[in-house]
């Protein structure tokens, strides 16, 4: 079957970054999601999908399994995808994608990273198929594509607003119950997962028991939780009160750095997992501060938003800050030849930034190039008649844009977070403006060809 070597050499282009650096590339939240199993540890912060992933795949003996594992399904999706917004798919399209891909966008950089962050991705194609094509899957792709989705949105919390806002694109735009009642059951399946596991690991039943600490985070930073802290305290009795002289601070400092007031008492005593211990209280301050400064909040989220839409570049992904103290400590649980590798690698020994430059330059290029072609693209669609490209195309702009408010404005703007989830914009391009299949055509299409035809086919061919 021709479908099976061609995925693989795709899933090989892809995972190119990973063969540069000499070993998987990881990040500094790697090692929480490598503990899930391997110390074991739970991490607070984190979601209970993406470390059990990982290990289905590694087994404690390698980390490059855990990477095949991640670029074959993206290869593979990519595969499905082609079919469905082209009609059919062939080898050699299949190939030539990938290659485009790879060396043209942020997509490998981060498929080839052990994060969550090609999911970003990867969950907004899933749900957009379910919605838009499902006559062009069959019955073992949905179910595929639902358990992957279901993965994709669980893999990290800030994928549920986009896939949210995904259904509910799928319910507007078709304006029936089939298609958003399609994108949304992988959807529940994340939540109840979610929900299953932290009312397990934390005893609260809820998507994200401790996420109100990152948005207070977020909201001190732009000024109005700490306006609510003014005009609260001391009289609300919240122990941010007694650091407020401190606030505001940046967002990062803030959750993390030791000496933060999350993480310390105004007379200096430590506070152990002080962000997770804080997180009741944050949900109160945050509570009243979207009561009491909506105008404000809303205008702080509107410009991390734009700001984040504009970081699309692969960036902090790439250097070794900190790995020695994180990543480094979940490799050396496994077998000594994976730590001597990874020690040995350009990203630990701090050359890949430097390597990575002259591939990254097309990037920002084929992506403003990709812009005015998606356009373009939506054009013919919408001309056309082809309600699954249109649909498609449509939908992963949103995607981008509601990516940027789910990071930006609930977290804070950072490269990694926009550059993870752009390279749809350069694929919608590819895919909207490829030629089409037969099997593509709508039927006013069919009908038009079938009457051009008509003149010169035999009865029987005409009657077939």
């Amino acid at each position: 079957m021709i479908a099976v070597p061609a995925i693989l050499v795709g899933a090989a282009l892809l995972a190119w970054p990973a063969l540069l650096n000499g070993y998987p590339l990881v990040f500094i939240d790697s090692v929480s999601y490598l503990g899930h199993t391997l110390f074991p540890e739970w991490p607070w912060d984190k979601t209970a999908a993406y470390g059990p992933f990982l290990h289905l795949f590694h087994w404690g003996w390698s980390l490059w399994a855990a990477l095949a594992g991640q670029v074959l399904i993206l290869s593979h999706l990519l595969w499905v995808t082609q079919r469905a917004m082209r009609g059919d798919v062939t080898a050699a399209g299949h190939l030539l994608l990938c290659v485009a891909l790879a060396g043209l966008t942020s997509a490998p950089w981060f498929a080839a990273t052990l994060m969550p962050d090609v999911f970003a991705g990867v969950g907004p194609l899933c749900l957009l198929l379910l919605a838009f094509a499902r006559e062009r899957l069959s019955r073992l792709e949905v179910a595929w594509l639902t358990l992957l989705g279901a993965f994709a949105v669980a893999a990290h919390l800030s994928h549920l607003p986009t896939a949210l806002a995904l259904v509910a694109f799928a319910a507007i735009a078709t304006r029936r119950f089939g298609p958003p009642l399609r994108a949304v059951l992988p959807v529940a399946i994340a939540v109840a997962g979610l929900v299953a596991a932290n009312s397990w690991a934390f005893g609260k039943p809820s998507v994200s028991p401790h996420g109100a600490t990152f948005l207070l985070a977020r909201l001190q930073a732009d000024g109005p939780a700490t306006q609510t802290l003014r005009d609260f305290c001391p009289r609300a009795g919240w122990a941010l009160c007694a650091q407020l002289r401190r606030l505001p601070m940046d967002s990062d400092r803030f959750l993390w750095d030791p000496d933060s007031p999350l993480n310390r008492t105004a007379d200096g005593r430590p506070i152990a997992m002080g962000a997770m211990r804080m997180a009741p209280e944050s949900a109160a301050i945050v509570f009243s501060t979207i009561a009491d400064h909506p105008a404000e909040v809303a205008a702080a989220m509107a410009r991390n938003t734009l700001r984040q839409l504009e970081l699309v570049e692969v960036a902090d992904t790439l250097g070794s800050t900190h790995l020695a103290a994180s990543a480094r400590r979940a490799v050396a649980v496994l077998p000594p030849r994976e730590l001597a590798a990874f020690d040995a690698a350009a990203q630990m020994q701090g050359r890949l930034p430097d390597l990575a430059a002259p591939f990254l330059a097309p990037h920002l290029p084929m992506l403003v190039l990709s812009l005015p072609l998606l356009l373009v693209a939506l054009g013919l669609a919408a001309w056309r008649g082809d309600r699954v490209r249109l649909r498609v195309l449509a939908g992963l702009v949103i995607a981008v844009a509601v990516n940027a408010f789910a990071t930006g404005a609930l977290s804070g703007p950072a490269a990694r977070y926009q550059a993870r989830i752009v390279w749809l914009l350069p694929l919608g391009a590819i895919l909207g403006l490829a030629p089409r299949f037969g099997a593509g055509l709508t039927d006013e299409e069919r009908i038009r060809a079938r009457m051009t035809t008509w003149p010169t086919s035999s009865p029987s061919s005409s009657s077939s």
